[in-house]
């Protein structure tokens, strides 16, 4: 009896998470049937509607916003609050138009929708191969870096996490490696075919403003939050070069894309990689790119862990 309720039980979850994967590509594909401007414009002013009224996400988001600009008032806090629900709602329309946004030629560089800063670099990446980590945050259209390295010709393999829904992130994963080359899920195994593909003298790209709960206490706006070792481990295990990269939304629906000039490692008296600096390193660029860009990043993430904190 006890195994048939189990069953049941299953049964319905996984009739739910259909249910609600049909719903959203239900949604995603009558955004299709419009122009990408009027498309995105719409999800824009949509999820501008919708987040205030997602109370507990909402709660989250003022919250967060709160404590990292204590200095800002009430009405600053709400628009960037609702600038970045409204970056949420255009990624993911721009997910449905990502072939036709993606303008960017490096054979003819003149800016269209997308522009592309450190040209140079993508270039001498391309033509002198090595391993290397390029690492980025969830801020503007991110998902347009991986297109942008495969557009130069390089191989990076990519590190993402599948959405919780699995046949949401069935489909998003055969959207992405038909664009964006090699992908790996995260997973426990995961950190290990990262470690194989540097060995073997290619390029893994990495999201590095994700909570970690058995992370390294570091620092984000002055707060105390869990970071993911990965990287600074992989640089301490193939001595690599690390190159920041990031997404930048601009007016009219453009994109600025930025790889930037390899960061200087920090490192221990005897030479090794200082993995706790490294990891802050890492926390203080991504969190000067979100005070240049606050109402891109996504505030609703629980970054600093305290959710359940929060009252109903």
């Amino acid at each position: 009896m006890r195994m048939l309720i189990t069953r049941l039980v299953l049964a319905v979850e996984h009739f739910r998470q259909w249910a609600i994967a049909q719903f959203v590509f239900l949604l995603l594909g009558t955004l299709k049937l419009f122009p990408a401007n009027g498309a995105i414009e719409f999800a824009d002013r949509f999820t501008r509607w919708l987040g205030p009224k997602l109370k507990r996400r909402h709660r989250l988001t003022m919250t967060n916003l709160r404590n990292a600009f204590p200095e800002k008032s009430e009405a600053e806090i709400e628009a960037i609050a609702l600038e970045s629900w409204g970056s949420i709602g255009r990624l993911a329309a721009e997910y449905v138009f990502l072939d036709e946004l993606f303008d960017f030629d490096p054979a003819n560089p003149e800016p269209g929708r997308i522009e592309v800063s450190g040209i140079p670099l993508f270039v001498e990446l391309r033509d002198n191969p090595r391993p290397f980590i390029v690492f980025t945050a969830h801020s503007g259209n991110f998902e347009l870096l991986p297109v942008a390295g495969a557009a130069f010709g390089l191989d990076v393999t990519v590190l993402f996490r599948p959405p919780n829904n699995p046949y949401v992130a069935d489909k998003v994963f055969n959207f992405r490696k038909q664009r964006m080359g090699s992908l790996v899920p995260s997973h426990a195994g995961s950190s290990f075919t990262l470690a194989r593909k540097l060995e073997a003298g290619g390029a893994v790209g990495v999201l590095v403003d994700q909570k970690f709960r058995k992370g390294l206490t570091t620092k984000f706006f002055g707060r105390d939050v869990r970071t993911n070792p990965l990287l600074a481990k992989l640089v301490r295990q193939f001595n690599c070069e690390v190159y920041p990269a990031r997404s930048i939304r601009l007016p009219n629906g453009r994109f600025r894309l930025e790889l930037e000039p390899a960061i200087t490692i920090p490192r221990r008296a005897d030479g090794s990689v200082d993995v706790n600096a490294t990891a802050q390193l890492l926390n203080d660029k991504v969190e000067r790119w979100v005070r240049e860009y606050p109402g891109q990043w996504l505030w609703y993430h629980d970054r600093w862990n305290i959710k359940r904190s929060l009252k109903d």
